[in-house]
């Protein structure tokens, strides 16, 4: 999360509303894409963004996903806010015909910032993917959060098909789904083998579709490969291990082709760090966050 100074925090955190034609990005029309000021997911693209003559940045789409929608508490207008974090962005309006999609996203500039077209593309090319599923997804993605190198985690699922991917039908465990983290991290400064480090000592790779309490298929161990490296490290990791005898029983982690991800509904998002004095958190989350802390405590942010 980025730190606000007292006006961001007025208008974001507070709901209010910067005054019309005074924004940075009113008539701004450069390409890339706006992000949440406050944790820095990706709201809108430079091609949906157009003059409303109306005083604040205007978009007429949305990138899916991004945006969540809340009633005024007077009932009057729709408030629209960070999916991810609940900041406030503005209001939505419809069936003013300003664009062919019929559709005003009115928003405060305050509450964004801008990434050039250039500035993504140099971060797309320094910046890799790993999948893993390691029990319940709170424990791994609070672990994974903290490591030096590591842009973004987040909960979902993967293995299964989109029509089962929700948390309901996936604690039944009668989908194919794990519960995952899908990792976003700079080869740079940390590695695939370096999460994979990780990644063994923050679960317990040796019960088959079981972490400690936590029982059913969507706990197993898994690796979901996203390139042929990543398989080949894997999977010499899993037969140096073996040969090591680095668990008593054997390693039944899975290694298998990824087939797409499905992030998990947003109040899973940082679970520990906004529930950390749960019961559950203190005496499962904590400890295994505490245990890689001790053991990797130079590659910490």
């Amino acid at each position: 999360m980025r730190k606000l100074t007292e006006f961001e925090k007025y208008v974001i955190e507070q709901k209010g509303t910067e005054r019309p034609f005074s924004g940075e990005y009113y008539q701004h029309d450069a390409q890339g894409v706006y992000c949440c000021k406050k944790c820095d997911a990706t709201l809108y693209r430079s091609e949906s963004k157009f003059n409303a003559h109306c005083g604040w940045p205007a978009f007429d789409d949305e990138i899916e996903g991004a945006i969540r929608r809340n009633i005024d508490a007077d009932g009057m207008r729709v408030e629209i806010v960070c999916a991810q974090c609940d900041a406030h962005l503005g209001h939505v309006f419809e069936g003013e015909q300003l664009t062919a999609n019929n559709i005003r996203h009115c928003v405060n500039s305050v509450s964004m910032i801008f990434k050039p077209i250039d500035e993504l593309l140099d971060d797309s090319k320094n910046t890799e993917l790993a999948t893993f599923g390691g029990g319940c997804f709170w424990c791994i993605e609070a672990v994974f959060s903290a490591i030096q190198g590591v842009s973004k985690v987040t909960s979902g699922y993967a293995g299964g098909k989109a029509d089962d991917a929700n948390y309901k039908a996936v604690c039944s465990g009668n989908t194919a789904h794990a519960e995952v983290v899908q990792i976003a991290f700079d080869p740079r400064e940390v590695s695939f083998e370096n999460l994979l480090e990780v990644f063994w000592q923050s679960h317990d790779p040796t019960t088959l579709n079981r972490q400690g309490n936590d029982v059913g298929p969507q706990y197993r161990s898994v690796i979901f490969i996203h390139n042929e490296q990543q398989a080949l490290i894997a999977n010499k990791m899993i037969d140096d291990l073996t040969k090591a005898a680095a668990w008593p029983d054997p390693i039944v982690t899975q290694v298998v082709a990824y087939d797409g991800f499905f992030a998990a509904e947003d109040y899973h998002n940082d679970y520990f760090e906004r529930h950390g004095e749960q019961p559950y958190c203190q005496m499962v989350v904590k400890p295994k966050v505490d245990k890689v802390k001790a053991l990797f405590a130079d590659r910490l942010k």
